[in-house]
């Protein structure tokens, strides 16, 4: 039987999340009152039958490991397989690798210790419910070296301008990958490598003092490759701003689109956490919010997404705001279009405005 093993690599992720990403990268950002971003695509992986999965970290990888432990809520606690994170460790002498070339390098023995014989490469910016089963079995069928998992955008945001897109020539191979912002068909940032080919590729790149696996590797091969694409339908989401982050998590307090995201298989899993269900008290008000467990509300929520254990003070108002886990709204406070990371505790009568576009950000432990 035909396997795949799953790499999620966060080398080539830049801190663009400002304040979140003070503490933690990105990946391990909180996302829709209950989960991390990188839960996304671990549950995708673990889904689709991916049972062996490593993660490059490259910084700020404390809270990351902190939140994915042994695996073991997302059944990745195993005695053969399971979760590898791969910190960076470079005590090589002779190691002439760059980039995440050299994660690749370092860590060759976890990809030849393995029975599976293609590989799932993600990173965590791609937020979607995606069963790779169907792109492996069109990867096998095509006898691809390389299959992309693609989207057509509908709505162009600024977080797309980034991102690569894709030309298929008229056999629907990949002829170009582009920055051309016209073209729709955009790559998510995921793909299935046939285990061999990777191998190849790496050791031709590091022999050429390359330092990016995906552009030095397969994009400067597209001549020699067999590059097919899988289209992704359903919902999608990139996080690569604060803005992204703010707008993509007020669109889930659309109650069919929060639906859409949760409650279908493949279901997102995240880290277990035993909280009692929030409370209410005659005083609080709440429309159209979000409210993880543990909560302790008295005053008024409105279009607003609240972690576990946020206690809201009688006479406080939250509007079109993120409140992260284990922060504290004190009495007549005023909160409208903000971000408040984790643990911030906000004064008696104290108020913060942002908008929209720009929400006003407070990282964590701030106390104001």
């Amino acid at each position: 039987m035909q396997t795949m093993m799953g790499v999620i690599n966060l080398e080539n992720e830049l801190d663009y999340l400002n304040e979140l990403t003070y503490f933690r990268c990105g990946a391990a950002v909180p996302f829709a009152g209950r989960y991390r971003l990188i839960d996304f695509t671990l549950s995708n992986m673990v889904k689709s039958g991916i049972t062996e999965v490593a993660i490059f970290t490259r910084t700020k990888y404390r809270s990351l490991m902190d939140h994915l432990g042994t695996g073991a809520d997302w059944n990745l606690d195993r005695r053969y397989g399971g979760l590898f994170i791969l910190p960076p460790d470079w005590n090589d002498p002779t190691d002439i690798s760059k980039g995440d070339l050299r994660h690749f390098h370092n860590n060759r023995d976890f990809f030849e210790r393995s029975n599976s014989d293609y590989i799932l490469i993600s990173g965590s910016q791609f937020i979607s419910t995606c069963d790779y089963k169907e792109a492996f079995l069109h990867h096998l069928k095509t006898n691809a070296d390389v299959t992309l998992i693609t989207t057509l955008i509908k709505d162009k945001y600024p977080e797309h301008h980034s991102y690569k897109r894709v030309e298929l020539n008229e056999n629907h191979l990949v002829k170009n990958i582009t920055n051309d912002a016209n073209n729709p068909l955009l790559f998510t940032g995921v793909y299935i490598i046939t285990k061999t080919k990777l191998m190849e590729l790496i050791d031709k790149c590091i022999a050429y003092h390359k330092d990016q696996f995906f552009v030095n590797g397969i994009i400067d091969n597209l001549n020699t490759l067999n590059v097919q694409t899988y289209e992704h339908q359903g919902y999608n989401a990139i996080i690569q701003s604060i803005e992204s982050y703010y707008r993509h998590n007020m669109d889930l307090l659309s109650a069919d689109l929060y639906k859409n995201l949760f409650y279908q298989d493949p279901f997102i899993l995240t880290k277990i956490s035993n909280e009692p269900p929030t409370k209410y008290r005659k005083e609080a008000v709440v429309k159209s919010s979000i409210l993880a467990n543990g909560c302790d509300i008295q005053g008024i929520i409105e279009n607003s997404i609240l972690f576990r254990g946020v206690k809201v003070q009688k006479g406080a108002v939250i509007k079109n705001s993120i409140i992260m886990q284990s922060c504290t709204i004190e009495a007549d406070a005023y909160l409208e279009h903000v971000i408040l990371d984790k643990d911030v505790h906000i004064s008696e009568r104290k108020a913060l405005v942002g908008c929209a576009e720009q929400p006003y950000v407070v990282p964590k432990r701030k106390v104001m």
